[in-house]
């Protein structure tokens, strides 16, 4: 048996699939208080809202069940490393990697048989990260760069993937053979939703709600096409800021989905129709919070508010993309085990 602990859990999605995958996760640890209802409410797991900076070795080794194999998983809080924060936020005031150092400490004060850790793939590129693999002495390493779509994800979602294993040899498992019948869609995803118009949501699923569009999205959004951007439109559509030689480096945004293609990479903003290309693909609005849920392969009656509540959608949408997409996290479990059965 593999008992997990899961670092920056969030919602549960790394935790969820790993848990779908055939791994028991004994807890999740976020600071996060948001992320207590959804991750307990879905997953037989344990929720400490705690700062991980604050975690030791110690009280990690108390929560791992005895005489099974130890896994420590996470993916630190990523915004730091991605090619937008970088393009608004000078590098010297950048200290989210202390979040990834913080996760090499813990490994180095627990001794974990097994990691993973799933994060945005400029970190690769980042000194913290070659510092990270230099402190894994005594393990095995695996970790690239994977196209989510690959791993039966709708979703064009590029991550960087990390497993390690003091056990023996470990690697990811290659992804699936797909074919045009099988390949992951937007469709395939979301379309058996109830229709909505900007500003509705579902009576039997609040998290099935639209944000509202202005009278001039509106227009905008009927102008769109699947795959198309604002580009498409009537010059007296497009916002002054576009036409003007920088905005011709925003072609994504005010975009639709198409549905027989994975979705763009679902953004902590993707409820909102001018964060991207999160326009649904035939009714006139941005996609749902659950809609994007799904598209991260949230199973559709997974739980993110009691019952009763209104979600936020600028809560709910940073959680839900910044979630681990829970297919991702099954491969992984999956990938685990079988490197585990290999050296048996």
């Amino acid at each position: 048996m593999i008992s997990g602990i899961d670092l920056f859990c969030g919602v549960g999605g790394l935790t969820h699939g790993l848990i779908r995958g055939g791994v028991d996760v004994a807890a999740g640890i976020d600071l996060d208080p948001n992320c207590r209802f959804p991750y307990e409410s879905n997953n037989k797991s344990k929720f400490i809202e705690q700062d991980v900076k604050s975690l030791d070795g110690h009280s990690l080794r108390s929560l791992w069940a005895d005489d099974a194999v130890k896994l420590l998983a996470g993916c630190a809080p990523c915004q730091s490393f991605s090619t937008y924060s970088r393009k608004y936020r000078p590098s010297t005031s950048d200290s989210k990697w202390e979040l990834v150092a913080d996760f090499s400490r813990l490994i180095d004060e627990s001794s974990p048989d097994l990691v993973t850790m799933e994060n945005v793939p400029q970190l690769a590129d980042h000194p913290v990260f070659e510092t990270f693999l230099a402190s894994l002495t005594g393990y095995e390493l695996w970790h690239g760069v994977i196209e989510c779509a690959d791993y039966e994800i709708p979703q064009t979602r590029k991550r960087l993937v990390l497993l390690a294993s003091r056990l023996g040899p470990i690697k990811m498992l290659p992804p699936p053979l797909i074919d045009e019948r099988s390949k992951p869609t937007v469709r395939k995803a979301i379309c058996h939703l109830p229709k909505l118009k900007a500003g509705q949501h579902d009576n039997s699923d609040r998290m099935h709600s639209a944000c509202r569009l202005s009278a001039l999205n509106l227009k905008r959004i009927k102008a769109s096409k699947p795959g198309g951007s604002w580009r498409d439109w009537d010059r007296s559509l497009i916002a002054k800021c576009h036409r003007r030689r920088t905005g011709e480096t925003y072609p994504s945004v005010y975009g639709r989905m198409e549905w027989d293609a994975p979705s763009p990479t679902i953004t902590t903003q993707c409820f909102g129709y001018g964060n991207g290309r999160f326009g649904h693909p035939e009714q006139n609005r941005a996609i749902t919070l659950r809609e994007a849920a799904i598209l991260q392969t949230f199973p559709g009656s997974y739980r993110f508010v009691p019952e009763g509540h209104v979600p936020k959608f600028s809560t709910m949408g940073m959680l839900i993309g910044n979630a681990v997409p829970v297919r991702l996290a099954e491969w992984v479990a999956a990938s685990l085990i079988a490197s585990l059965k290999a050296i048996k």
